[in-house]
């Protein structure tokens, strides 16, 4: 069976969608050598993110087992990750200590 999402880092708290995928559904993913089960809250289109654990407001999303963003509100398990939730810490010259 082809895998509809994946995760590339075991560090990871978000997982990448190989297909479009419909609020509802449910993937089966391997997070770290353990399976774990995810119901999507939203639409993800194909290449988009979505949460794999609970993510506060202001928490590191990460994928590549680096942080690539920081959550604006708090995201939960199988909600849509992007603009929307999330602001880029790379090359912002208005964070202090901002991510390297």
């Amino acid at each position: 069976m082809k895998s509809k999402a994946v995760v590339i880092n075991h560090k990871d708290n978000v997982a990448t969608a190989l297909d479009s995928l419909k609020v509802g559904d449910t993937l089966e993913l391997g997070v770290g050598g353990k399976q774990q089960t995810i119901k999507l809250a939203s639409d993800i289109p194909f290449g988009h993110k979505f949460c794999l654990s609970p993510i506060e407001i202001n928490s590191p999303i990460i994928k590549y087992g680096e942080i690539i963003g920081i959550a604006t509100t708090p995201i939960a398990p199988g909600d849509y990750v992007h603009t929307h939730n999330v602001v880029s810490a790379r090359g912002r010259g208005d964070l202090t200590g901002g991510t390297k």
